[in-house]
């Protein structure tokens, strides 16, 4: 952003000692946008005190901060939000400059292979056995557990480069690429784990006006590819008392994936001891839930 006088002289009062003055000069420069960090990273550059680079890297992310909930309120109110897309933008949260394109066609390779080795004859299991078989054996991608609370394994592109992540950003990849593929995969509700199923639509011959029937055929846990029956979840309900609602079998949409992933990543931050980033992703998960 070319400078002007308004500019040159809220530069010059960054390092004043009043924090109600700073503030104001704060808030001023905020008002410019994402357009005002090459002014701020100069400053930067030309400061020596450290109390004064703290309160610009401050700054600084408060700008793009910003901007990633103005992106985020943009993703939420689209009729059909791509859910890879929304885990690209909370990946922008640690990582600004991220190229998205770059994952957008390493996502479009993977599909590719897994297409090339699909047909019309396979069963639904079998459909699910070569894509774990390209996820987790060609790729190599390994899942942790939640509760490791490591917040780099929410992020998609460090799962994408490094092969390690967790339920959630393998889950977000496994099930992008299923929609791509056609294959009827959706994330489920279910309590205090985030498993992802294959359903089942059947249609009424005889009542074609009504709505077709969606049924869970079998679970999938995006950790390790482990795929687990409909008896094997009502154990699990059972062993925490959850009971059975309805709603833990239904599908999420891709902005209800976004939140509970929002969600998880406030609690490792809390846990982490990083109370400031926790906030702020409740602070996302507000902008998600705000009325379209």
């Amino acid at each position: 952003m070319q400078l002007n006088k308004e500019i040159t002289a809220l530069l010059h009062l960054v390092d004043d000692p009043d924090t109600e003055v700073f503030e104001t000069v704060a808030n001023r420069l905020l008002g410019y946008g994402k357009e005002i960090i090459p002014n701020l990273e100069q400053l930067w550059e030309a400061t020596e005190d450290e109390n004064v680079q703290y309160r610009i890297e401050h700054l600084i992310h408060r700008a793009l901060f910003t901007e990633l909930q103005q992106e985020l309120a943009a993703w939420g109110k689209e009729e059909l939000p791509s859910l890879f897309k929304g885990a690209l933008l909370l990946a922008k949260y640690r990582y600004p400059d991220l190229n998205t394109q770059t994952f957008l066609k390493q996502l479009d390779q993977m599909r590719r292979n897994i297409w090339l080795e699909l047909n019309s004859y396979l069963t639904p299991l079998e459909q699910i056995n070569i894509v774990n078989s390209i996820l987790y054996n060609y790729y190599k991608l390994q899942g942790h557990e939640i509760t490791e609370r490591d917040p780099n394994l929410f992020f998609i592109n460090h799962t994408l480069e490094s092969k390690q992540g967790n339920a959630f950003s393998i889950g977000v990849i496994y099930l992008a690429l299923c929609e791509l593929l056609d294959i009827p995969i959706f994330a489920v509700g279910l309590p205090r784990q985030f498993v992802i199923a294959f359903f089942d639509t059947q249609y009424s011959f005889l009542t074609p006006d009504t709505e077709p029937l969606q049924t869970i055929q079998f679970y999938i846990d995006p950790v390790n590819g482990m795929v687990y029956t409909q008896n094997d979840v009502e154990i699990y309900l059972k062993k925490i008392k959850a009971g059975h609602e309805e709603q833990f079998f239904q599908p999420l949409s891709n902005k209800a994936v976004i939140v509970r992933m929002l969600e998880e990543m406030a609690l490792t931050y809390e846990n982490t001891q990083q109370d400031d980033k926790s906030q702020e992703m409740y602070q996302l998960i507000a902008v998600l839930k705000e009325p379209q």
